[in-house]
């Protein structure tokens, strides 16, 4: 009895086994049919349910598997490796973070010795104002304020050169980790473990300097090879030659470096540099390139070498590589320079004296670099139209290099100035000796051109922002570019021939299409390519593409990037966008020139009127009043624009001619453009039009308020605000958009508030460009259309919430709308149909 009742039991047993299997939820599988299953999970990690019975169908060794459970494998294998990636991608950051912690614990020991040292300072000034002997006092004060200098060696001697470069790598460690200058914190950065590093600038010491920390995910020698590599990453760097290398101790090497650097305007000489450059690893591992100026005998290349630059010094600077745990590496950069400010003109000297300069252009620009390529190497960066990050990024550096060198016109690259006699405001520049042709293919010059001419000038602009003024000609190229000119490079460049004299007549609609094609990891430079529509007039050439296309970086489009300068460069491309073709680059470059005494100030203003990208990464936008421009009233930059024209021999002074009205047609564009989005030309109190085509402001605030209470019974704005000029003051800071379409078989926007332009990412002068339909979304039109009968009818129509579309083509939310018509004096005339949009932000 008892066996029997064993034997049961062992029987239920087993047919509850069986079922709990053929239920699918466990299943032990052999290394056969997990290997089978795994080259599946390579090709395809979520099988269809035909491709799962196929795939039972196909390997026998499956066959005793139900679908079921090869489904439950399946889902359990993708869950495998979904919490691998995250385990993988927590430890990364976790090793982040104790780095990032590790490098904020040494700059706070640091902060605290500075600290010290102050106080130390401070008490003994207090006991030098107390002491009797004044004299004495001021002669120990004077002492105290003097920096060793240094001392003149023989630069020929390897011993001398030795004792310079330990001094050097003394000095520079004192300023990258320690107190030798008084370090401040880049006004607009803030450390984290997302950020780019920790950024300061120098306060009262000679020269100008910058200083960075950050984390990167490569190995030090690794960094080191690309940084000392300068033309390779710096866009102001001309040119690097090493003289002579020869080892040092440690296993370290001494290099005499000659470098030159591009002038940033027509306006200043270029800056060389005659340098000795010490790489060594210290005691706990960490790889050391510093550098500084040498003097004295044996000083650099002879001074023809050196016609068209000024000599600069290079206070002791460099990299400081330390290697992290578990892969990666903290670096310290530090950039220490006198750029011979004396030898500009008076109005350029801010950007000569201006550590935050310094930062942007070589500090900051040389960590993100590293970090760029660090992120491409680890395969972080998406690739563009097929396109590899290197070849983008040789796309960008070519651009730079090549507008650098418009701007510049150095007499040994084949420059020349046409008949200058110091007076004309733009200046022509000629090389018959340019080549079109990329270091990967020589053999495609275009060596029958004639040469190459430029036309550049430089300007000062008052009250606008470089960012503001550039993203504007971005966005606007009808503001300010004639097509036919550049239809006119295009065709020359693409055909070989010129096409001045005879091109085909073509119609251009005015409308650009921007193709982005990659851009860097903190979006400071966008690399796109722009599109412009152009139709031929002749008969025969009508179903014929005449598109221009137009290769073109934007950089320091960001205006919370305090110091950075803002350039627009593009040049002519083969709509095939050969990775070898030739470029020939023009455009803008807008510098501010802020005093070096605002580089100590711990925060800046940053509520811009036209701030058109706050809400970029953060959130939804904050709509600006009108006042809040103070950031930008009394400040001052410097434009430069250089256009170069391909042209042929016998055409050249024709192609001058032309190339210097362009050019003066350019200038009086964006003076036009600058003054119409600076704060002054935008604030309402003047009283002056805000838009072409609309009455005075006022007049039109006063219709706007009356007509929205006449139509749907309730005050637009508040009783107290409706009285004289304070209600176009109200109208413009209200926290809703309004904005204002004519009644034109296309209805286009005349007038829009703070808040409106902040909400199309738009500016007054290009408001006139944008139609009512490309306003909404398709829902959004939809529900217009419905309502626009009873608009039109009874006077206003409430739509219901719904999504807008801003010109850089993010979506916007908004609660409800208002539209109604306004009415003119006589109440019985349709001005314009007006639009309310409450409570809207971006999605």
């Amino acid at each position: 009895m008892a066996m029997a009742l064993a034997q049961h039991r062992e029987s239920s047993s087993d047919s509850s086994i069986n079922k709990h299997l053929d239920g699918g939820k466990y299943v032990r599988y052999t290394a056969e049919q997990v290997e089978a299953l795994e080259r599946v999970y390579a090709e395809c990690p979520k099988p269809s349910s035909l491709r799962r019975q196929q795939l039972i169908r196909e390997c026998p060794i499956l066959s005793n598997i139900e679908p079921k459970q090869i489904k439950v494998w399946f889902q359990n294998r993708r869950c495998r490796e979904k919490q691998k990636k995250e385990s993988s991608r927590l430890q990364t950051v976790n090793r982040k973070l104790t780095a990032m912690n590790k490098l904020l614990m040494e700059e706070n020991d640091r902060l605290q010795k500075q600290v010290s040292q102050l106080v130390c300072e401070n008490g003994y000034m207090k006991q030098q104002l107390h002491t009797v002997n004044t004299s004495a006092a001021d002669a120990n004060c004077d002492s105290l304020g003097t920096t060793p200098q240094h001392s003149l060696r023989d630069t020929n001697s390897p011993a001398g050169l030795l004792s310079i470069a330990e001094e050097t790598l003394a000095e520079f460690l004192s300023k990258a980790t320690g107190t030798a200058v008084d370090w401040v914190q880049m006004p607009g950065m803030k450390p984290g473990p997302d950020s780019v590093g920790i950024f300061t600038i120098s306060q009262s010491c000679s020269g100008v300097a910058a200083r960075a920390c950050g984390l990167v995910s490569l190995e030090p020698i690794k960094i080191a090879e690309i940084l000392k590599d300068r033309p390779s990453w710096s866009r102001d760097c001309r040119n690097l030659e090493v003289f002579t290398m020869f080892p040092a101790g440690n296993g370290g090497t001494i290099e005499l470096v000659y470098a030159q650097k591009f002038a940033p305007t027509t306006l200043a000489p270029a800056r060389d540099f005659w340098t000795l450059r010490y790489t060594t690893t210290l005691e706990n591992g960490s790889l050391v390139v510093c550098e500084r100026s040498l003097s004295g005998s044996g000083a650099g290349p002879s001074a023809a070498a050196a016609a068209q630059f000024v000599r600069a010094e290079v206070l002791p600077s460099g990299y400081l590589i330390r290697p992290c745990e578990g892969g990666g590496s903290i670096i310290h950069i530090v950039d220490h320079l006198n750029l011979e400010a004396w030898s500009v003109p008076e109005v350029l000297r801010p950007l000569y004296e201006s550590s935050k300069v310094i930062a942007q252009k070589m500090t900051i620009a040389a960590l993100r670099y590293i970090r760029q390529i660090a992120q491409e190497t680890s395969g972080e960066v998406v690739y563009s139209l097929g396109r590899q990050p290197a070849v983008l990024r040789t796309f960008s550096q070519r651009l730079s290099r090549g507008f650098n060198d418009a701007i510049n016109g150095f007499n040994d690259d084949g420059w020349s100035i046409m008949n200058c006699d110091g007076t004309e405001d733009v200046i022509i520049a000629i090389n018959s000796s340019k080549s079109f042709s990329s270091t990967s293919n020589p053999a495609n010059a275009l060596s029958f051109l004639g040469g190459v001419l430029c036309a550049k000038a430089s300007m000062l602009l008052q009250n606008i922002a470089p960012a503001v003024l550039v993203r504007f000609l971005r966005e606007h190229r009808s503001e300010w570019a004639d097509f036919n000119v550049d239809a006119y490079c295009a065709a020359s460049l693409k055909a070989g021939t010129n096409a001045y004299p005879g091109m085909r007549p073509t119609r251009f609609t005015g409308s650009q299409i921007i193709m982005p094609l990659g851009h860097t990891i903190e979006h400071e430079e966008l690399l796109e390519v722009i599109r412009l529509e152009g139709h031929s007039f002749v008969q025969e050439d009508a179903f014929v593409s005449r598109d221009i296309h137009l290769l073109q970086i934007c950089s320091g489009i960001d205006e919370n990037a305090v110091g950075a300068c803002s350039e627009l460069v593009f040049a002519p491309i083969d709509e095939m966008f050969p990775d070898d073709g030739p470029l020939l680059p023009s455009g803008f470059r807008v510098i501010p020139l802020d005093s070096k005494s605002s580089d100590t100030q711990d925060s800046l203003t940053t509520n811009r009127t036209l701030d058109l990208t706050s809400s970029l990464e953060v959130g939804p936008a904050t709509n600006h009043a009108a006042g809040d421009t103070s950031s930008c009233r009394n400040t001052r930059s410097v434009l430069t624009i250089a256009f170069q024209f391909p042209f042929e021999s016998n055409l050249r002074d024709n192609v001058a001619t032309m190339a210097r009205q362009y050019v003066r047609s350019v200038i009086s564009s964006v003076q036009r453009v600058a003054m119409a989005i600076s704060p002054s030309g935008l604030n309402p109190a003047v009283g002056s039009k805000l838009s072409p085509g609309s009455p005075e402001t006022l007049t039109l605030a006063h219709w706007i308020c009356r007509s929205y209470s006449y139509h749907l019974g309730a005050e637009l704005l508040r009783s107290e605000s409706l009285g004289g000029d304070s209600i176009l003051k109200n109208l413009w800071q209200h926290q809703d958009a309004i904005l204002c379409c004519s009644l034109k078989s296309q209805p286009v926007f005349i007038f829009a508030n703070q808040a409106g332009l902040d909400m199309l990412e738009t500016t007054l002068v290009a408001l006139q460009d944008i139609t009512l339909d490309k306003l909404f979304d398709e829902s959004g039109r939809k529900a217009l259309c419905s309502d626009f009968g009873k608009l039109m009818q009874q006077g206003y129509a409430c739509l219901p919430a719904g999504i807008c579309i801003s010109t850089m083509g993010r979506h916007v939310s908004y609660e409800q709308a208002f539209a109604w018509k306004v009415l003119e004096a006589d109440e019985s005339t349709v001005h314009c149909l007006a639009f309310s949009f409450v409570n809207w932000s971006f999605v």
